[in-house]
């Protein structure tokens, strides 16, 4: 079949899956605790971390893609959901994009050395992941969060600035339970046709991966908060009513397999975020004088 320009074009940018790039928001947690978020300088390494790492991402959804091309196929949702799946997008047409996006990564590290050196690194465990990882159980969610860990070590090589242990752990076990719950809904909506990986997994037992995981992740918040960050205790109970409301949207509303689309669907997780950032925001705001 015959696609037009116009749905060709649209095929590809639906190939980079751009809803996805909100979780590169990460990459901006250094420059939020560190309080530069005020410096034009520093908002704008920032912000090329975070493009350099769209760019990154949307390269190994593509790679993915091609690999997994036969699989979507015959997968319930993805048949009709994936571009090269559907056929809108040709495999030629999607290497001819890949290359674009590695040239664009090439030309990253001539500006941001340091950036690019841990985007290389975030590449390579995708790949492993993409041929290999992702059969192996619990390395297979393990992979996953690394990959929100990356995003953070980005945002830090971006400002020059260190990345504390609690950020890093708490990251972690943020990224451990979404990718937790993502294996969860995978199984109870799609059982085990989605991933090969599936059939090692039940819903039981990763549900207490997320639980364990959840808790990790606001013990060490709160941590972290107390330690170091005491001005940021207010922001306590927004983080435990977001967890509490992700749940709800997995377990009421069934939703959950894609983070990004639970962020975007549901308005009050949304706004949780929000309000987070802002009262960060409002909390680290630099003292003059």
């Amino acid at each position: 079949m015959t696609r037009s320009p116009v749905a060709q074009l649209l095929g590809l940018i639906k190939l980079m899956r751009p809803k996805q790039w909100v979780k590169n928001g990460f990459v901006l947690a250094p420059l939020m605790f560190s309080g530069a978020f005020l410096h034009i300088g520093a908002v704008s390494h920032a912000l090329l971390a975070v493009l350099l790492f769209c760019v990154a991402s949307s390269a190994t959804y593509i790679i993915n893609d091609i690999h997994d091309i036969e699989r979507d196929r015959r997968h319930p949702k993805k048949s009709k959901a994936r571009p090269l799946a559907v056929g809108i997008v040709s495999v030629p047409a999607a290497l001819i994009l890949l290359a674009a996006l590695y040239a664009v990564l090439v030309w990253g590290w001539f500006v941001a050395p340091k950036v690019v050196m841990v985007i290389a690194v975030y590449l390579v465990l995708n790949l492993a992941y993409t041929f290999a990882l992702k059969h192996q159980p619990v390395v297979d969610i393990f992979t996953i969060a690394i990959g929100f860990v990356l995003r953070v070590y980005a945002g830090a090589m971006a400002l020059d600035v260190p990345v504390s242990s609690w950020m890093f752990i708490t990251t972690l076990c943020l990224a451990l339970y979404l990718a937790a719950v993502k294996r969860r809904q995978e199984l109870s909506q799609s059982g085990t046709e989605g991933r090969k990986v599936l059939e090692k997994y039940s819903v039981s037992l990763v549900d207490r991966y997320a639980e364990m995981s959840a808790t990790g992740a606001l013990l060490f918040y709160s941590m972290f908060v107390m330690s170091a960050k005491p001005e940021l205790v207010i922001t306590v109970p927004l983080v435990l009513f977001g967890l509490f409301r992700y749940w709800f949207v997995v377990e009421a509303l069934d939703g959950g397999e894609s983070p990004t689309d639970a962020l975007l669907v549901d308005w009050q997780l949304l706004l949780t975020v929000v309000l987070w950032v802002a009262v960060c925001g409002w909390a680290l705001w630099p003292v003059q004088g």
